[in-house]
């Protein structure tokens, strides 16, 4: 009889224990934060512009050098845009807890032409027809309104920029000489090659007048 009930104590003691293990590994789960694909997005997001300006400016300067003179203002114009949705990514991931990071690659510049058909197909269409909008839908899902607003300017502003870059590669030869002024929403980055004539901007609603000139 003695030996019955130490084994039931027994039994008890490490039942009690594997439910004390359980608990504390369930507990342990729960307190790991969740990740928020909305932030991981805003830092891809970051990091896609930080390089498209870098890209753009180099290019730039190679449209300088071939004779490009209204190409070379169109890319700056670009590269102005990317810096202003770069920093309405870095609001955003600022204003939850986290800082902006973005790796800066490496990249190989190449004839004018061809940095206009990289630019347009391989960056501009892209981001503006798939990133983007996958982007937004997290974001949407998540009620993150703040990624919402700053994703649907970048993604307004990128298919600007394919039309502006696909219009510059039919036309390139008519391009040569000195510069040209673009003009760009210092709010969301919509850009336009001609100056604003309605009121507010088409994409994010704010006065047209205080669009920025750039050449």
């Amino acid at each position: 009889m003695a030996t019955f009930r130490k084994i039931t104590v027994l039994s008890l003691i490490l039942l009690t224990a594997g439910l004390l293990v359980v608990v504390a590994g369930d507990v342990s789960s729960a307190a790991k934060p969740s990740v928020n694909k909305t932030l991981q997005n805003l830092q891809s997001g970051f990091e896609g512009e930080s390089n498209a300006h870098n890209r753009y400016v180099a290019f730039a300067q190679k449209a300088d050098q071939e004779g490009y003179g209204e190409v070379a203002s169109l890319f700056r114009a670009l590269a102005r845009a990317e810096e202003i949705h770069m920093n309405n990514h870095a609001e955003v991931i600022r204003k939850m807890g986290a800082e902006p990071q973005a790796t800066l690659a490496k990249f190989f510049t190449q004839s004018t032409q061809k940095n206009i058909e990289s630019s347009a197909n391989k960056f501009e269409f892209y981001e503006g027809d798939k990133i983007y909008p996958r982007f937004i839908v997290q974001a949407r899902a998540e009620e993150n309104t703040d990624a919402v607003r700053t994703f649907e300017y970048a993604r307004a502003a990128e298919l600007q920029h394919f039309k502006l870059l696909t219009a510059a590669l039919k036309n390139l030869e008519h391009m040569r000489g000195k510069s040209r002024t673009y003009y760009v929403c210092p709010t969301c980055g919509a850009t336009s090659e001609q100056q604003p004539i309605h009121e507010m901007c088409p994409i994010c609603g704010k006065p047209a007048d205080a669009y920025e000139k750039v050449n």
